[in-house]
């Protein structure tokens, strides 16, 4: 058996890795000759692509903003294949506060990580509305993302980073009272909002990735086409969540896991945007090489549509 380490994105394991754990508990890695250990980042020790970059797991999920941002600065890390066709944060608001579009939050306390990238999308969504994003006033939450019962006790007026298919489920505010937008949906470039790669300990390991995401796709396809399955594992990994709320996530977020059909396949049109937006915006230097970041030759033959 080889073993092999795959690092989440996340604090905790969420719906987004629901594949991932259909395929283990279903012994197909095991079967395919690896051990498979799914693991979460030490925030003290650095997000998943630091991990990846001294070799401490083997594959990793990663946004890809920080991928491009690493691969620029020197890093020997890969993206293999595509998690998500669709950017996950949102801005929310709740009712009675004057938010009724983008523009409208210019003045108006906006809490965020204020993260390079997170400052220049809300300010782009602002612009792209007719709003001054000067006006903005900008509360650091940190890495904590504030709820709509958060905004509705005074904490701040609104709230960028939290998803639609995660967070923004949350929270006891009736639904009536919640004011919430999807960034890819307001402005901002397409782009996948999650990417699976590998770093400098399976460089020279091609046969190795090969295998090991034809059985991870087959994990992702099983929790689409039987997500009763899929839940009944998320129940076991993460049961302190609510099996509505897992139930809801996973029918939103299973559908953002394959595009025309395909499963992994990383797309140049929203590599190309993204990085062309990212350049623009100062988060990268330039959006030439990009494509260097990235393997798509690694993808089995079943990733074809079907």
């Amino acid at each position: 058996m080889t073993h092999l380490r795959v690092m989440l994105e996340y604090f905790h394991p969420w719906t987004n890795a629901a594949g991932f754990y259909v395929a283990s508990s279903a012994g197909w890695y095991r079967e395919a000759g690896f051990d498979v250990e799914i693991a979460v980042h030490d925030p003290l020790r650095g997000d998943t692509l630091a991990h990846l970059s001294r070799g401490e797991t083997h594959f990793g999920v990663f946004p890809t903003n920080r991928l491009l941002v690493r691969h620029a600065a020197g890093e020997d890390l890969k993206a293999v294949a595509a998690i998500n066709h669709r950017g996950m944060e949102t801005i929310q608001t709740v009712t009675g506060l004057g938010i009724e579009r983008p523009r409208d939050l210019a003045g108006k306390r906006l809490a965020l990580n204020p993260t390079p990238r997170g400052v220049a999308m809300v300010r782009h969504l602002v612009a792209a509305d007719g709003g001054d994003p000067d006006a903005l006033v900008l509360v650091n939450s940190g890495s904590r993302e504030l709820s709509v019962d958060d905004i509705a006790a005074g904490e701040a007026d609104a709230t960028f980073g939290g998803y639609w298919a995660w967070d923004a489920l949350m929270g006891d505010l009736p639904g009536d009272r919640r004011v919430m937008w999807l960034v890819d949906e307001i402005g901002v470039p397409p782009y996948h909002s999650y990417l699976l790669g590998v770093g400098p300990a399976l460089r020279d390991e091609p046969d190795l990735i090969r295998d090991f995401l034809a059985v991870t796709e087959r994990g992702y396809r099983t929790a689409i086409e039987d997500p009763g399955q899929a839940l009944a594992i998320l129940d076991r990994v993460i049961p302190y969540f609510p099996r509505k709320l897992l139930s809801r996530s996973l029918e939103l977020i299973a559908p953002t896991w394959t595009h025309g059909g395909r499963w992994g396949e990383i797309r140049d049109e929203l590599m190309r945007s993204y990085a062309q937006w990212l350049a623009v915006n100062g988060v990268l230097p330039t959006a030439d090489g990009w494509a260097e970041a990235v393997r798509t030759d690694l993808l089995p033959d079943s990733a074809a549509s079907r």
